[in-house]
């Protein structure tokens, strides 16, 4: 499909040239622009939000140096209770399982790398509200008034995130000086001046900041505007507004925001059938997203100065599944690549959202059966044994069935069930090119799924739950479930959200604020392994939790098991741990001191 690109700004990193006493090196640099000749004009404006756009997109999804991957992604998905950190093998890219069981501390990589990553991106959205929130010579125009709103929304977006991570994380609502030294936004008299003063009041102060700025932002013209879904509107505005407020429990002015979206007639659920493509490069900037990182598809971009930065670098490998431990590999004819293994589904969560949904569009786009993977694959292979010449698509099912020139090797698959995780596994269309690991679909911040089960929430909180049936089951017939609820509540709204959003960044957050910690206290006691009967027979001394026939789940064996589970300081990330050495002003959330 032909990408939509907001305009690349011409070189703008370096705005500053240092000095050296090479006389060569004395020299004017060619096309540099001093920063007191920037930020004079419309144009300079104009480069200076997609700077803003840039940074937001490499900072939050992409790679960046000295980030693990996808930092963002990972880090707001991994402590869930509805997916496992796995890998080949227990103790593999450990930064993701230690998220996972809570066996975490202030060095984990990818908590450290989210932190730092989303105030990287602070300093660029900040230059434009700054340079620019007067206008051209003290004469606001419609450009810098729109550019400086955008900014606004973004900004407000990454603190809204940081609040719900770290609590009473700084403030930063202007451009800090080199040296400064920012403190928790619950002991800022800055932040203070401006009503922050706690978690809710920062939350508070995102909604407010999205809604000021709304007026000065354009609108979507219709579900098909494309553009419309590629840079911030007034959807993207009152739909963080919405969530902040929910999130801080103002719950009537969370619905009077989302109401907006929904009443704007800008935004729809795509059809059952194309459910899967929301998560796809067939899906970027469809009806259903209301705001997406827009990764630019440029082949004047190579590989390491550019590509991998602005996409999901390395995720394509961490979601996919190890093609490795197949005896015939099912995994590359789906997306070209192998895979890591690094996220599996606990059994018991596919099997409710199976009892919920049945065979349903939303099912089948989050997993894979096992068995459907070995049997229903189209390899393209031919297998020799015992002096025997096989073309497995010739095969019938009963003799794939029995085959061991199909299915698992004898290593199993570590951290796996008998589903396996679909929905965020890359397509090879999804890719820049056929057997790389960066993803080109477009990073999705917002979807109007998630805005409809917020607003319900909001409308069960306040106790108009007729309003919230019409949205839930909106939901569920779009999903393609067999589940239509009569009477909803909180258990059902927390139960469609969950099954509706998963992998896509909430169930953690909702955990936190809805206390819903039994699960979690157990995380890392039961990590299970997937084997196939046919290249490991059950042993004596294994703990076989499920067995469907062919293929069996045991208990890992850990013989090193840390501790593992949930406690009460884990709702809110620590602060890193080199934040805390260089900043003696931050003050580590209760429990990591």
């Amino acid at each position: 499909m032909k990408k939509i690109i907001i305009p690349a700004l011409a070189s703008f990193a370096m705005l500053f040239a240092a000095s050296c006493s090479n006389s060569l090196l004395e020299e004017p640099q060619k096309g540099v622009t001093p920063i007191e000749d920037f930020y004079k004009t419309e144009d300079h404006c104009k480069q200076a939000l997609v700077a803003a756009y840039d940074a937001f997109v490499t900072e939050t999804a992409g790679f960046t140096e000295g980030s693990i991957y996808c930092p963002f992604h990972f880090c707001f998905n991994l402590c869930a209770d509805d997916l496992y950190g796995a890998g080949e093998f227990d103790g593999d890219n450990d930064f993701s399982p230690a998220m996972n069981e809570f066996r975490y501390d202030s060095g984990n990589p990818v908590i450290t790398n989210t932190y730092k990553d989303i105030y990287i991106a602070m300093l660029p959205i900040n230059q434009v509200i700054e340079y620019f929130q007067n206008g051209i010579d003290g004469k606001p125009t419609a450009i810098t008034k729109q550019a400086v709103a955008e900014a606004r929304v973004l900004r407000a977006y990454l603190h809204m995130m940081l609040a719900i991570g770290w609590d009473c994380p700084p403030l930063v609502d202007h451009i800090l000086p080199a040296d400064a030294l920012p403190l928790n936004c619950n002991k800022d008299p800055h932040a203070a001046e401006v009503g922050v003063t706690d978690h809710n009041s920062l939350l508070i102060w995102c909604a407010n900041e999205c809604i000021a700025a709304a007026d000065d932002l354009t609108e979507r013209k219709d579900k098909t505007d494309k553009n419309g879904a590629a840079r911030v509107t007034k959807g993207f505005a009152y739909s963080v507004a919405g969530k902040a407020y929910l999130f801080a429990g103002k719950y009537e002015e969370a619905k009077e925001e989302l109401l907006k979206v929904i009443k704007s007639e800008k935004y729809e659920l795509v059809p059952t059938e194309k459910y899967w493509e929301n998560f796809h490069i067939q899906g970027d900037l469809n009806e259903e997203k209301i705001f997406e990182g827009n990764i630019e598809n440029n082949p004047s971009i190579n590989d390491w100065s550019g590509m991998i930065q602005r996409t999901t670098w390395m995720e394509a490998n961490i979601w996919s599944w190890r093609s490795d431990h197949f005896v015939a590999d099912p995994v590359t004819p789906i997306n070209s690549i192998g895979g890591w293994g690094g996220c599996g589904v606990p059994q018991e969560f596919a099997e409710a959202m199976l009892a919920n949904d049945g065979e349903s569009a939303r099912f089948k786009t989050c997993f894979y059966k096992i068995e459907d993977l070995v049997y229903n694959t189209k390899y393209d292979t031919i297998k020799t044994q015992d002096g025997k010449k096989y073309y497995i698509p010739d095969m019938t099912q009963a003799e794939k069935e029995a085959c061991n020139l199909i299915g698992l090797d004898a290593r199993g698959l570590y951290g796996q069930s008998f589903y396996l995780p679909y929905k965020q596994l890359p397509r090879t269309a999804d890719l820049a090119s056929p057997g790389t690991n960066q993803r080109k679909n477009n990073f999705t911040y917002m979807r109007y799924a998630e805005v409809l089960l917020m607003y319900a929430e909001a409308c069960l909180q306040t106790g108009n739950n007729g309003e919230a049936k019409t949205y839930i089951n909106k939901i569920q017939s779009r999903a393609g479930s067999k589940t239509i609820s009569d009477n909803v509540d909180m258990n059902v709204l927390k139960k469609e959200k969950q099954f509706e959003m998963w992998l896509e960044g909430n169930r953690w957050p909702d955990m936190v604020r809805w206390g819903d910690f039994e699960k979690a206290k157990n995380a890392g006691n039961a990590v299970t392994q997937l084997y196939d009967k046919l290249s490991r027979s059950i042993d004596e001394e294994d703990n076989v939790v499920k067995d469907n026939g062919r293929f069996y789940i045991i208990i890992a064996n850990r013989p090193n098991k840390p501790e593992t589970g949930f406690k009460d300081k884990h709702k809110y990330f620590p602060y890193p741990m080199d934040v805390i050495n260089n900043n003696p002003n931050i003050i580590q959330n209760k429990g990591w001191e």
